[in-house]
């Protein structure tokens, strides 16, 4: 999720840990939530020692107990208090940034350096705007309420917030359970959450040396499938020089110039349409996890209908049919 989603729910997570009367620790808490993104700051030692880099070793246990650490040394000598309160807040703090972080599509190592293996439950976007938009008026009311209001108006909104925010989750998690046994059921391979809580995107990726096949379907709660199946299939190796004469053939041409112009992409579930266009063919190949507000990130690659040669630019646009 992002940073400042972080922020908040650790300082809900503190307020209903300590209490009201307990700012101090609250203070403490939210920020460590927030902390284990500062990794990015290590990203130059990061090609030599990946677990310093970003989704590392701050994103485990043994990281964020190193930061609670060093803020119960230090807390108590810059603001007083208790430093075995501090320890505690800031360790609440930073596993809530874990477990939220391991909620979505991003991967975290939690028992690392011990062992590498990751977590995701992919029940969330690492980066939803409505999340955000959500965070940002929660951030607005709560400011806006201090030193403004009765502390006790503070106490309920902090609790009402706290509803919504567990409510979210719980929609959530409860949705990805729910796809789960439909994707069993169906033959998928993987669940794609998207920015909306009730959509999903149901896929199944094949890679054989011959090519790569894509099949994907999206997914309301509460309406069931509101599309048919689309599939993919192209087949790199079996691309010849020369003019192209269809569809297939413009994305098998361009399908290693769209993967080499965005590493984001041939590391994500993604899919492609084709396009006829006067004298060339428009194949925008994009994601099926960058997605957000009816547009995804993707490359656009024009294929010249008579040499056959590639022209390639990232793009951020609306997909022409099978996106929805």
């Amino acid at each position: 999720m992002d940073l400042f989603t972080h922020v908040l729910v650790a300082y809900l997570v503190s307020f209903i840990a300590f209490g009201p009367q307990a700012p101090l620790y609250i203070a403490a808490g939210a920020l460590a939530g927030g902390l284990p993104d500062a990794d990015i700051l290590f990203f130059p030692l990061a090609r030599r020692y990946p677990l310093l880099g970003h989704h590392g070793i701050t994103h485990s246990l043994v990281g964020v107990t190193v930061i609670a650490a060093g803020g119960a040394i230090f807390a108590p000598l810059l603001a007083g208090g208790i430093w075995w309160m501090f320890f505690l807040a800031m360790e609440l703090g930073g596993i809530s940034h874990i477990l939220l972080d391991g909620f979505t599509n991003f991967a975290v190592p939690p028992f690392a350096p011990f062992s590498d293996r990751q977590v995701h439950l992919d029940a969330d976007r690492a980066v939803n705007f409505a999340t955000l938009a959500m965070t940002a008026v929660s951030f607005t009311v709560l400011l806006t309420e201090r030193n403004r209001t009765p502390p006790e108006i503070w106490v309920v909104t902090a609790w009402v917030l706290a509803g919504i925010y567990a409510l979210y989750l719980t929609v959530r998690g409860l949705g990805r359970l729910r796809v789960e046994g439909i994707r069993k059921r169906e033959g998928y391979t993987g669940v794609i959450p998207s920015g909306n809580p009730l959509r999903w995107t149901l896929i199944d990726e094949q890679v054989r040396p011959e090519g790569t096949a894509v099949r994907f379907r999206r997914y309301t709660l509460g309406r069931g499938f509101t599309g048919p199946a689309h599939e993919l299939e192209v087949h790199p190796a079996m691309t010849a020089s020369g003019p192209v004469v269809g569809g297939q053939e413009a994305m098998d041409r361009s399908y290693p110039a769209a993967m080499s112009r965005s590493r984001f992409l041939s590391r994500s579930y993604f899919f492609a349409e084709v396009t006829p266009a006067p004298g060339a063919f428009e194949v925008f190949w994009y994601s099926l996890e960058f997605e957000s507000l009816g547009r995804t990130a993707g490359v656009l690659a024009r294929v010249d209908a008579a040499s056959g040669s590639v022209e390639t630019r990232t793009v951020w646009r609306r997909p022409p049919g099978g996106g929805r």
